[in-house]
């Protein structure tokens, strides 16, 4: 238990028992807007009924009954509102002591064991270039998968990818149509620099070429067929470039940071799909429409779900059901969730809804996130309208390169490849999480790759210079005690660092990165703003002592926080 529940928990039992009711929780203690006011407020509205009092005679009665001692200041009533001030000192001291013990657990919410919950993302198309939207995906699923882990719970984080659909057919028969200049005959793959790049062009320019003609697409059906058939050129064909698309996905994932326990692939679980369609079309749960296979879920408000197209072809269901099941299965799950667009948000409802009718009891959710547009517009695979991984990644990096050297001319090469690596990473990943899954992000290259402002560069900074003051301060004799800390922004800051485990924990309840990553742009303003205004090095030896372990703690929590949103610090930069 965190110093402030502790406090809060301590209050809520003093009112409690003043009042002869079970009534107060530590979670109705809330923060007033004015440090004035105190440092914790509880409001006597709700409870006041039972008391038969008035709030504002309620909040009277408990300022005799709260005891001011310890780490409790004050107590006073303020109309309805019972404000209690901390005693500013200890409560520094007490906090300091509290991360230094913890370290790089503070914060962590693991006390009991929570349920086994398995968080789908990354699922990536083979044959499709990897490009920024993808990264949304990819950095918010990994960071929620993270915050769980970090409230208790057991988390396992694991990817799916579609490697069977019709996108690969349309690959596939565009690279080896005669008409292509790019045709598979003409180019040589192993002088491709990019493999996966270059069939995710292949895709674009087969969507061009398709358009509505309907006589090409029954050519790309009869690729999909023989896809299906596990024989052939053109499965051989499909085995070879299924390969390029999963090597560059490994690729991506180890330069973000990413790992998963396991990966599914939709080709391992189209024909026992098939099957269990064969097997609910036999005892009428599914139903053919129009010359479809269809799950009729009208009766729920949720139209109909397509299995099978009318040329025989599966579609999403036939592999994401048994691929459910299978999980289920084999993890023993309490919970399963599926990290996929809101697009697709009628599809999952549809899914969970069938699982269920199956006898599947246990929880599913779909969290959804809204798109990654352009700031000329949307982004997409079919249109090749989007900024590919590859590009975005070597701009920043070459961006943050030229800065990096040119600030530290005494460098090497390689120390700045690191740190031009580590801001460029945290620079994409940032703008990825600190918005609000709800909210659509409009990309902008160059207002991503900012360093200062609401940017992962900014907290960076932050961090290399509070490093850089305990570099310097290594030559300080310090008093062995230090002093106390009573600043009003030494206390401010000492509040918001004490805030972390609860914004952990919000934040892993609302599956919102963007609220930690809210908390930690804050919590840099705050400490920019005080060793601004207070000096720290230049300060008595036993007043520098303390105020370094309080930036120190600080830049502790920053590091904790950016490892919950996957995202590294930096010592120097």
């Amino acid at each position: 238990m965190y110093l402030l529940e502790q406090i809060t928990k301590k209050l809520a039992k003093e009112v409690n028992e003043a009042l002869n009711l079970d009534l107060v929780n530590a979670s109705d203690f809330v923060y007033p807007p004015n440090p004035e006011m105190g440092d914790l407020s509880l409001a006597c509205f709700a409870i006041a009924k039972s008391s038969k009092q008035s709030p504002n005679e309620l909040a009277q009665f408990l300022v005799g009954k709260i005891k001011s001692t310890g780490l409790i200041r004050g107590v006073q009533a303020v109309g309805p509102y019972c404000n209690i001030s901390l005693n500013k000192s200890l409560f520094c001291q007490k906090l300091m002591t509290e991360i230094a013990k913890n370290k790089d657990q503070y914060g962590k919410n693991t006390s009991g064991k929570k349920a086994r919950v398995m968080i789908e993302y990354s699922n990536g198309n083979t044959h499709k270039e990897y490009h920024v939207g993808h990264l949304r995906n990819i950095s918010y699923g990994d960071s929620v998968y993270r915050l769980l882990a970090a409230n208790g719970y057991e988390a396992i984080p694991v990817s799916y990818i579609n490697d069977f659909g019709i996108h690969v057919a349309k690959t596939l028969w565009w690279l080896t149509h005669p008409n292509n200049p790019d045709n598979i005959n003409r180019v040589k793959p192993d002088e491709l620099e990019n493999k996966g790049y270059f069939l995710g062009q292949t895709y674009a320019a087969a969507s061009a070429v398709l358009g509505d003609n309907e006589d090409k697409k029954i050519e790309v059906g009869e690729y999909m067929h023989q896809i299906e058939s596990r024989q052939g050129e053109i499965y051989d064909l499909w085995q070879q470039t299924r390969q390029w698309s999963i090597d560059q996905f490994a690729c991506v994932y180890q330069e973000l940071g990413v790992q998963f326990v396991d990966t599914f692939y939709e080709s391992d679980y189209i024909d026992e799909g098939l099957k269990i369609a064969g097997e609910l079309y036999a005892k009428h749960f599914l139903v053919k429409s129009q010359g479809a296979v269809i799950a009729d879920l009208s009766e729920y408000s949720l139209n109909v779900l397509m299995f099978l197209r009318t040329d025989g072809t599966a579609l999403y269901p036939v592999a994401d059901l048994p691929l459910a099941m299978a999980k289920f299965k084999k993890y023993k799950l309490k919970k399963s969730i599926y990290v996929v667009d809101i697009r697709q948000g009628l599809y999952f409802k549809q899914l969970f809804k069938v699982l269920e009718l199956l006898g599947y009891k246990e929880e599913m959710m779909h969290l959804g996130y809204e798109f990654v547009k352009l700031p000329e517009g949307m982004m997409s695979s079919r249109t090749g309208n989007v900024v590919s991984y590859e590009d975005l990644k070597d701009k920043t990096i070459e961006r943050a390169r030229i800065s990096t050297a040119e600030k530290h001319r005494d460098w090497s090469t390689e120390k700045v490849e690191k740190v031009a690596r580590a801001i460029a990473f945290g620079a994409i990943k940032f703008e990825m999480l600190k918005v609000s899954r709800e909210k659509p992000i409009t990309f902008d290259v160059e207002t991503s790759l900012r360093f200062d402002g609401y940017t992962a560069a900014y907290l960076q900074y932050t961090c290399a210079r509070i490093a850089s003051m305990e570099r310097k301060a290594a030559d300080i004799k310090f008093d062995a005690k230090g002093a106390d800390l009573d600043h009003p922004k030494e206390h401010a800051l000492a509040l918001k660092l004490a805030r972390y485990p609860e914004v952990i924990q919000q934040a892993g309840d609302n599956y919102e990165p963007s609220e930690l990553a809210k908390y930690l742009f804050e919590l840099a303003q705050l400490v920019n703003d005080y060793y601004h205004d207070v000096p720290v090095l230049k300060a008595d030896p036993e007043l520098a002592k303390s105020r370094l372990e309080l930036l120190s703690a600080t830049k502790q929590i920053i590091a904790n926080g950016f490892n919950l949103l996957g995202i590294e610090i930096i010592d120097e930069m």
